[in-house]
């Protein structure tokens, strides 16, 4: 049986909502009709079936209502259906002398709102536009559970094709024992990725020992690795095991692999091969069954082909070899990596920031994020340790790289010889309140126009 939308309209007894109702009727809706607000507010905290028919126990999914009428609080219907289901597409229907109120509700919200008389297909355009978003939602909301739920690769934030896809071989290859070589920029988050194979493989419950190449000299990461015996150099006034000894039946994550020596290469490709060693200054060999994942973010490929890498090693690390987006690749996870690391923060840093205004979203999704998920974490830290009280953070609250990145309008207006003034004047608006972060306020001001002007020439435009 096909699902048959929800929808409850809200409003007097009057010919305009009879033909309303039975409109949506006939385009395949159950509508419910409340002619106050209290009884609207009944169907929304009681949405059972024995409550006026409502199907499957389950609120509406659209809800049409006057914006200010007798017996009718629009603004207050709102707030509650949003809280009862945050994806609830509400309508506001209002008149000329309502615009301000209106704007306002779509601050707050409201889907859309329509003027009387009502114009029934354009509403149903709009209609059919919010279920669209609202199934799109929904199909997103199950990909992440099934990603947390059924995968549940920890660590992971991202709901991008490419996060799936990772996601999937993570899964695919943490049960094995093979070696893994990871590739990505720096920040990516190749250690998560190393940290998510062994938490998901029989070796969790052993140790995850990592050692970062990056800037060790040849001697250092040899001894690193191996371990050394007492007196095998100055200073080793002890013997020490080294990170392969101690990742003995886990998982050792090799960071920046493309900085290891050849002659510390040669004494890794052993160990991969034979699962023994000699410590530096040692004699006796040393067997160890340890899982390897390296890292690197330049090529080992392009190394070995000028003679930089070793290519029997290159070889027995590409067993399985993963390739981690840069951000910049995976913008769609943005919103998602910010929820995740305002709540991390709050936490940390006793904040209560709320999460991120419009402004700041477009400017964070406009950003090509060279440093990438690190620089992100980075930056969202900066801005909620210096965020006082309970708010969203806005686009003053941004780094300076990030606030002046569109305060060059020129570039985006793209103002080209006949163009007509009406198109210039709608990129101007449309420019201005996307760099105030969509306040009202200081568009009208920055422009030179009043709030009216400004809410008029937003209707005219569609903006």
């Amino acid at each position: 049986m096909l699902h048959r939308p929800r929808a409850l309209i809200v409003d007097k007894d009057s010919a305009e909502t009879q033909q309303l109702e039975s409109f949506l009727t006939e385009k395949g809706f159950e509508v419910h009709w409340a002619k106050d607000g209290e009884q609207a507010f009944n169907l929304l905290d009681r949405p059972a079936p024995e409550t006026a028919g409502v199907a499957d126990g389950a609120g509406p999914e659209l809800v049409i209502s006057e914006l200010r009428a007798h017996r009718v609080d629009g603004m207050r219907l709102l707030e509650v259906a949003k809280s009862r289901n945050p994806e609830v597409c509400v309508i506001l229907i209002a008149d000329q002398g309502s615009l301000e109120l209106a704007t306002a509700a779509m601050r707050r919200g409201a889907y859309d709102f329509q003027l009387r008389p009502l114009n029934l297909p354009k509403l149903l355009a709009v209609v059919e536009r919010a279920l669209s978003h609202q199934q799109l939602v929904s199909r997103v909301s199950d990909l992440t559970e099934r990603l947390d739920e059924r995968l549940k690769v920890p660590n992971l934030t991202g709901n991008s094709r490419v996060m799936q896809e990772l996601c999937s071989k993570i899964v695919q290859i943490a049960p094995t024992k093979a070696t893994v070589l990871i590739y990505g920029e720096t920040g990516t988050g190749k250690e998560l990725i190393a940290q998510a194979i062994h938490q998901l493989s029989p070796r969790r419950s052993e140790r995850f020992v990592k050692l970062h190449c990056a800037e060790l000299s040849a001697n250092i990461i040899e001894s690193e690795l191996f371990g050394h015996e007492k007196g095998s150099f100055t200073g080793a006034d002890q013997q020490r095991k080294g990170r392969f000894e101690l990742a003995d039946q886990g998982t050792l994550f090799i960071d920046e692999i493309s900085e290891i020596a050849p002659n510390v290469q040669t004494k890794l490709l052993r160990v991969l091969q034979d699962r023994q060693f000699e410590r530096v200054g040692g004699n006796e060999t040393v067997k160890v069954d340890v899982r390897v994942i390296a890292a690197t973010n330049r090529r080992l490929d392009v190394l070995t082909a000028r003679g930089e890498f070793r290519e029997d090693l290159y070889h027995r690390l590409r067993v399985i070899q993963l390739e981690v987006p840069a951000l910049r690749e995976r913008k769609e996870d943005i919103p998602l990596l910010v929820e995740t690391f305002v709540r991390e923060l709050n936490k940390e840093h006793g904040r209560r920031v709320t999460g991120i205004t419009r402004g700041v979203a477009d400017r964070l999704m406009q950003y090509d994020w060279p440093g990438n998920v690190r620089e992100l974490k980075n930056t969202i830290e900066e801005m909620v340790v210096y965020a006082q009280g309970k708010r969203a953070l806005e686009v003053s609250d941004l780094p300076i790289q990030l606030r002046v990145q569109r305060a060059a309008p020129g570039e985006d207006l793209n103002v080209t010889v006949g163009m007509s003034m009406q198109e210039i004047e709608r990129r101007a608006i449309e420019e201005t309140l996307r760099a105030t972060g969509y306040d009202k306020q200081k568009t009208a001001k920055v422009l030179g126009i009043g709030l009216r002007t400004l809410y008029r020439k937003q209707k005219e435009y569609g903006l």
